[in-house]
């Protein structure tokens, strides 16, 4: 009995569906192209608040969840980002936020100066308004001027706002700052009872403001996205609300550690009362630190314009730290036509320059 020989190929090899789905797996993904735009206002708990249609009759808030694939990209106010799914805006309803649109600027920082993961704070801001208080809490150049180099570095103009100037004159905080080209506004506290040491006054309620000092700032801000930067307890969320007619929650500072108390926990875009479109104000929650791991070098001696010209003296590759050899900012600053706040900028210099040195040596050591 003759055997039937038979050649077998691929062809005759039957494959088992899969239980979980027969879609075969791909690194594609669509291009969304019906995508609508939207501004990112606020960010809570893996929800992302936008608004779309900006300043038009059809306007809307849409509360959006991330896609997938955009889980490791973070996503912060002022972020412009592409929207689809239920973009209408209606009750509990959901969009999927699918694309972050190229960003103009963005403002971020470490945890300290060593470590190298980014921290985004906002997107696409034209203004950084660092706000320090004349006292309780104290003042801190050193926080100031890590502010001032994080804003050069992102290419955001930084202002500089002092409030309670009625318990403290500001003028030798100010002195350091006077050879830099850049808005300084003074704000203090009026009303009966208020006692300029915290955001409230003695009755409890909040303090209100100089009117004076809310319409130069509220000149300043026009047509523009600003965000707000500073320790708690400085008057940020004061500030803002008599902006925006918001009612962020204010408090004092602790009067035994003198630091403020966190009011804000979340950063939160709002819009500018009486002031043209796009005029929006970012108010983020109080920080202790802003680390510069992140920042370039050469943009940290750029927010130090008044000892820029001294440096071209040095020799090549200076690191201007206080052991660098041959460093021309000594002679600089004790030039005897060189300001009397010279030296006390030069220490904060190298104060930046030190902890930038540490991050990299750190970084140099992990390889």
């Amino acid at each position: 009995m003759a055997r039937d020989v038979r050649s077998w190929d691929e062809s005759d090899v039957r494959i088992r569906p899969n239980k979980k789905g027969s879609r075969p797996r791909t690194k594609d993904r669509p291009a969304h192209d019906d995508a609508v735009i939207g501004r990112i206002i606020t960010v809570d708990r893996g929800r992302y608040t936008a608004i779309l249609d900006e300043d038009t009759a059809n306007e809307r808030i849409v509360i959006a969840a991330r896609a997938r694939e955009l889980r490791r990209s973070p996503v912060v106010p002022g972020d412009f980002v592409g929207l689809v799914g239920n973009t209408t805006g209606a009750p509990d309803t959901l969009a999927r936020l699918v694309r972050i649109e190229e960003r103009r600027t963005l403002l971020r920082r470490s945890a300290d100066d060593t470590d190298p993961v980014e921290r985004v704070v906002v997107a696409n801001a034209d203004q950084l308004v660092v706000v320090v208080a004349a006292a309780n809490p104290e003042p801190r150049t050193g926080f100031i001027d890590r502010a001032l180099a994080a804003a050069y570095d992102a290419g955001i103009e930084p202002v500089l706002c002092v409030t309670k100037t009625d318990i403290r004159d500001p003028g030798p905080l100010l002195e350091n700052y006077r050879h830099l080209d850049m808005h300084v506004l003074t704000s203090k506290s009026i009303g009966a009872g208020s006692s300029g040491i915290d955001a409230r006054s003695a009755d409890g309620a909040s303090a209100r403001l100089e009117e004076g000092a809310i319409l130069a700032l509220r000149r300043l801000l026009a047509g523009r996205v600003s965000v707000v930067l500073g320790h708690s307890g400085v008057g940020k969320s004061t500030l803002v609300n008599a902006l925006t007619g918001a009612q962020r929650a204010t408090g004092g500072v602790n009067a035994v550690t003198g630091r403020g108390r966190h009011t804000s926990s979340s950063a939160l875009a709002l819009r500018v009362e009486d002031a043209p479109p796009g005029t929006w104000i970012i108010d983020t929650p109080g920080i202790r630190s802003f680390g510069l791991a992140l920042v370039d070098p050469a943009n940290i001696l750029e927010s130090f314009p008044d000892l820029v010209e001294g440096s071209a003296e040095c020799p090549r590759g200076c690191r201007h730290t206080a052991d660098s050899p041959g460093c021309a900012l000594d002679a600089w600053v004790r030039r005897p036509e060189a300001d009397a706040s010279g030296v006390a900028r030069l220490a904060s210099l190298r104060r930046l320059f030190g902890a930038e040195a540490k991050a990299e040596d750190k970084e140099l050591g992990s390889v």
